[in-house]
């Protein structure tokens, strides 16, 4: 069969959400680990656990090269597409200046995240999650816009084999010291999502305020072909701080730690505005081969979307421009929302999966560490006392850093103090039948989860409000 629209993948599906079960990849590696070359980017350079601590301990060298979509958008009209698809404020961005760029349905429901890089005058760079970067390429293609829209795909999309620039992320409590050594002096003041250029190996390298883990450092970018002297320096200099080359398992168990909802479910499937962008979209496209898991069900893509305040995005949203969604959101405002939180498994409960492998019986859905998400998009139902579904859990992975197994939430903002006793329903809707025996059979099984904020470590919250006030010019709480 030749390749087809995601419309008409979907007008022949009882639902999407049956399909992305069925899209089901066998490991937490599998989902993440392809998605970057082996050679570069390893499952664990020491162990995954020993990576973990050197964000907090050392220095953490994070290779963001492969996995990331690259959406060139240059033209007169550039910063007026970004305005019209984005929720936030344009209204002080300048060349030099990031911002986390937050797109909606006109519903007003999450399509996708990205950072948005403003590089000069005409010319943004926008990088993330295709289902952002492929929102903003069909409008440039098919909106009113004099824009000129390249894209560079993610390693394993991408036939040249050869990126736009290379990213390093090098952040914990030596970065500073090391960068300043390898620049050869003292590094330029740089705020939260502000850049300015450093020196590396003879280099120049461009350097952005920004963290995975949610602690001090720099994220650096530059030509491709310059990316193994940068790295060669960085690591060389690096021993001597405690640096870590942080493998594909540590990296994406950075979520948990920094409190970051990489990537919620694309609010796309099911307005009947968005039909054209159904049609444009190939069953290709990372909107279409999305997988899921976990313990949450419903045939309804519509069950599992969010609106930015369910995501803890609600400050970004600003009503000064007008933008796809934007009527929705002003109605959505006042409405209740979830939150973000961080929900602590009780470790009794975590034990007790490990517990049922050794013991006769059904077995609980295997953990894998540290990440053990059972799919791309993943949803646990998480109940109150009652028994009532108050919100979801995702991303369920383990720290090392804070000896604790977790999950990022999303509920209902009643519940959302610190302390409050939930409960999180591990394993997947239908024992692992639904993802098509890729999944080993098992039982559902309760796991006692108390809430925490998110970020969940006081640095990473200190390191948040400090750069929030930043930006904001408000002083911190």
């Amino acid at each position: 069969m030749g390749e087809q629209n995601l419309q008409a993948m979907m007008d022949g599906e009882t639902s999407i959400v049956d399909r992305f079960y069925r899209n089901h990849p066998k490991t937490a590696l599998n989902i993440f680990g392809v998605m970057m070359p082996v050679d570069a980017v390893r499952a664990e350079f020491t162990t995954w656990r020993d990576e973990q601590q050197s964000w907090r301990k050392g220095v953490a060298l994070h290779d963001q090269s492969y996995h990331m979509h690259n959406l060139r958008v240059r033209g007169k009209d550039a910063l007026a597409l970004f305005s019209h698809l984005g929720v936030n404020s344009f209204a002080t961005f300048r060349p030099g200046a990031a911002k986390q760029f937050v797109a909606c349905s006109p519903e007003g429901y999450v399509i996708g995240d990205a950072i948005l890089y403003y590089l000069d005058d005409e010319d943004f760079l926008l990088v993330g999650n295709p289902a952002s970067t492929d929102w903003v390429q069909y409008h440039a293609e098919t909106g009113d816009f004099d824009v000129q829209a390249d894209l560079d795909p993610v390693w394993a999309l991408n036939k040249d084999k050869r990126r736009l620039v290379y990213r390093y992320q090098v952040e914990g409590p030596n970065a500073y010291t090391l960068l300043e050594e390898l620049n050869g002096g003292p590094l330029p003041e740089i705020k939260f999502f502000r850049s300015a250029t450093i020196s590396i190996a003879g280099h120049e390298v461009h350097a952005m305020r920004h963290s995975m883990g949610g602690v001090p450092g720099l994220e650096l970018s530059g030509p491709w072909d310059e990316r193994r002297d940068v790295k060669t320096a960085l690591v060389q200099a690096g021993k001597k701080h405690g640096l870590r080359q942080i493998g594909s398992l540590g990296y994406f168990s950075t979520v948990i730690e920094s409190g970051w909802w990489a990537v919620p479910f694309s609010a796309v499937y099911t307005s009947p505005q968005l039909r054209g962008y159904r049609e444009w979209l190939s069953d290709r496209s990372a909107s279409a081969r999305m997988s899921l898991g976990g313990s949450f069900y419903s045939p309804d893509p519509e069950d599992y979307y969010a609106t930015p305040w369910d995501l803890n995005y609600g400050h970004i949203v600003k009503f000064d421009h007008d933008f796809i969604g934007r009527a929705a959101l002003e109605k959505l405002a006042d409405q209740p929302h979830r939150k973000k939180v961080t929900l602590l498994w009780h470790p009794d409960d975590f034990v007790q999966v490990f517990q049922r492998l050794v013991q006769d019986g059904p077995t609980a859905l295997h953990i894998d560490l540290p990440v053990a998400a059972t799919g791309r998009l993943h949803y646990d139902k998480v109940l109150d006392g009652d028994g009532n579904h108050v919100g979801f859990g995702t991303y369920p992975a383990y720290s090392y850093n804070e000896r604790a197994m977790m999950s990022l939430g999303s509920i209902d903002e009643a519940l959302a103090v610190p302390g409050t006793e939930l409960t999180l329903i591990w394993g997947e809707d239908g024992g692992g039948t639904r993802s098509g025996g890729i999944v080993e059979p098992h039982e559902q099984i309760s796991i006692r989860v108390t809430v925490a904020p998110s970020p969940i470590s006081d640095t990473a919250r200190e390191y948040r409000a400090r750069s929030t006030a930043e930006l904001t010019g408000e002083p911190m709480a």
